[in-house]
């Protein structure tokens, strides 16, 4: 089993990224070989600003690391350091359809009605989510229910290429969907029908991983509820989203289950539930800030961990990229 995911490094970790993503990837560094990285190339398809972008680039590194990924048990690296990545792009290009990618819902979804200014990196991004898989033959790779098309693709591709160029035999490993069965979409504090997400304008949407204890209890104190008691069965949180959020965060955090928080908390009010989910997610996440902000001000150190990853990445990538250009007849 070989494990590969990214993320991009837009900004600081929040509880959405934590319970959804991270927790689970620090879960599989015991299930089999992980290599997650920083998607920093993925981050320039959409405009930026590039002291930023390095700066955000460490700070994720960093908070990674504070979650629970082991630099000794995975291999943790930023994109730009492998260049066998964008290598792989183009090789693929020739193999992805442009029909492929116009159907892809983030294409649409992001470029919205301006098509036409939106930059080709936009358009070919799927194209490079399957060179990160595909370049080190990922037996599965997390994913949430809105990247199961980029998955899709990405097989489509490695499918198409192999039936190309194979002569027979598998280039490419047909990457199988991991989606964790729980927490895997936390939602807004303000809206329980949007995703927690980074680009929300407004912090008190989310939990971020560096908010202090004063910062988490006043987000939830303020998170959107209704004037309902919370019910005492899962069928009662139907049609109530934020509460259902709220209860998901809290058997999360836990490690219990929505029917097991129901049961403790079921008939009392958001003025009960809200003080004892703040205290738990402070505990929970106090440990985290405290790693994170210690390890961001060592930048030697991230750099070198970013390094020692980039290293193992590129030769882990290596004989499927001889294997690629190989097959395509290309001399190097």
């Amino acid at each position: 089993m070989r494990v590969v995911s990214g993320i991009q490094p837009t900004g600081n970790l929040h509880l959405g990224n934590y319970l959804g993503a991270i927790r689970n990837w620090v879960k599989m560094q015991d299930q089999g070989e992980c290599l997650f990285f920083l998607a920093d190339l993925h981050a320039i398809s959409q405009p930026h600003v590039p002291a930023e972008l390095t700066a955000n680039t460490r700070e994720m590194a960093a908070a990674l690391i504070a979650c629970g990924i082991d630099t000794d048990k995975s291999v943790l690296f930023n994109q730009t350091q492998v260049p066998a990545h964008s290598q792989m792009q183009w090789l693929l290009n020739g193999t992805a359809r442009m029909g492929w990618l116009n159907r892809m819902t983030q294409w649409k979804d992001k470029a919205g009605k301006n098509r036409e200014g939106a930059s080709v990196a936009l358009f070919t991004y799927p194209v490079l989510q399957a060179a990160d898989v595909l370049l080190y033959q990922a037996t599965h790779v997390p994913v949430g229910e809105d990247q199961k098309q980029h998955l899709e693709l990405a097989r489509d591709i490695a499918q198409k290429f192999n039936n190309d160029f194979g002569n027979g035999e598998a280039i490419f490993t047909l990457p199988e969907p991991i989606i964790p069965p729980e927490a895997a979409r936390i939602m807004s504090l303000r809206d329980g029908t949007a995703k927690m997400s980074k680009s929300d304008p407004s912090d008190m949407s989310r939990i971020n991983l560096t908010d202090d204890a004063d910062t988490i209890m006043q987000k939830i104190r303020k998170a959107k509820t209704d004037p309902e008691p919370l019910p005492s069965e899962k069928d009662g949180l139907a049609g109530r989203p934020e509460a259902e959020n709220l209860v998901g965060i809290y058997a999360a955090l836990e490690g219990s289950n929505v029917d097991k928080v129901l049961a403790q908390f079921g008939g009392q009010g958001f003025g009960t539930f809200k003080p004892a989910l703040g205290e738990l997610m402070v505990s929970s996440l106090a440990p985290i800030a405290e790693r994170f902000n210690a390890l961001r001000q060592d930048v030697a150190a991230i750099d070198a961990a970013l390094r020692k990853g980039a290293t193992k990445a590129g030769a882990l990538a290596a004989p499927t990229l001889d294997r690629t250009y190989a097959a395509m007849g290309l001399l190097r």
